[in-house]
């Protein structure tokens, strides 16, 4: 495995990921991952890439950074080269580069390639992130925010730290959202889809009490719409009990609907039940899960 992706392997990976979302109806890669192929990777990350014929068969990716479970690892494998083995392959080659550190395989979609594969490894699922998805044409009660509590957006190059700080508190116990960095949320910043005017934060006193970043998924597939996300939403440990969480909910998905989206989505931990509640009532169902394998 290496280290930095070039240019015209970033583009392949991207290529890669194209045609195995289209087989399967579901990206193969998390968002995370495909921020850093499209930056080139980051020099202490991992990848692996496979290629048959001129084409990229397989590629793999094993993040530097262990989080309290140990490194966070993905694969995808071709339409065109399944069944050959590749993806035991790569599994077998992110095992020998952690180098016996603990690592954990997402697989994205829970489809039943990926658990016979993950069952052929020895790893059992460990953990289940749910997509919930809500129609936007369906009528949103008014936020109603705690006396004290103002709204306003986010403003960049100035809220960045105040950011960091509560969602660093809001998800210390998250393996994933607790770590972001500076560089996490500058990268999203220089994504096209970033747009400071759905990025809310809420504030008690001038401080940040909580925050609802949305975002605006472009239109996939012909007679398709843009679909809106509840990208991001935390709330801070001090605020938690005030309804703000809710509140907070319902002034990014009124954003959203008042753009002229008429779907929106959301990803929750499962094992989550007061957040899964919470967006249960507000008229989300689940419509499908990312799984995570370990040993």
């Amino acid at each position: 495995m290496r280290g930095q992706l070039s240019p015209a392997e970033a583009q392949a990976v991207l290529r890669l990921a194209d045609a195995a979302a289209a087989q399967d109806g579901v990206g193969p890669l998390s968002e995370q991952v495909m921020l850093h192929v499209r930056d080139g990777g980051d020099p202490g990350d991992r990848s692996l890439l496979i290629w048959q014929g001129g084409e990229l068969a397989g590629f793999a990716h094993l993040e530097a950074a262990a989080g309290p479970v140990g490194s966070s690892g993905e694969l995808v494998v071709h339409p065109a080269h399944r069944r050959q083995g590749l993806g035991r392959m790569l599994t077998r080659a992110i095992a020998t580069e952690a180098a016996g550190r603990p690592v954990q395989l997402w697989a994205h979609g829970d489809l039943p390639a990926a658990a016979a594969l993950a069952a052929s490894a020895g790893l059992t699922r460990t953990r289940a992130l749910w997509r919930m998805n809500r129609s936007l044409r369906v009528p949103l009660p008014a936020p109603r925010l705690a006396p004290g509590i103002t709204v306003r957006t986010f403003v960049p190059g100035q809220d960045e730290p105040g950011w960091l700080a509560v969602n660093g508190r809001a998800f210390a116990d998250h393996p994933e959202q607790g770590r972001w960095t500076r560089e996490d949320i500058d990268r999203r910043e220089r994504e096209p889809w970033f747009d400071p005017d759905g990025f809310f934060l809420a504030e008690r006193g001038g401080r940040l009490a909580g925050f609802h970043w949305t975002k605006i998924h472009p239109a996939e597939g012909p007679g398709g719409g843009p679909v809106g996300e509840v990208y991001v939403i935390g709330i801070d440990p001090a605020e938690q009990g005030s309804g703000l969480g809710r509140a907070m909910t319902l002034i990014g998905l009124r954003y959203l609907r008042d753009r002229g989206l008429a779907e929106v989505m959301l990803y929750v931990e499962e094992s989550n039940p007061a957040a899964i509640t919470l967006y249960e009532s507000l008229g989300f169902s689940r419509a499908a899960t990312d799984v995570m394998y370990g040993a």
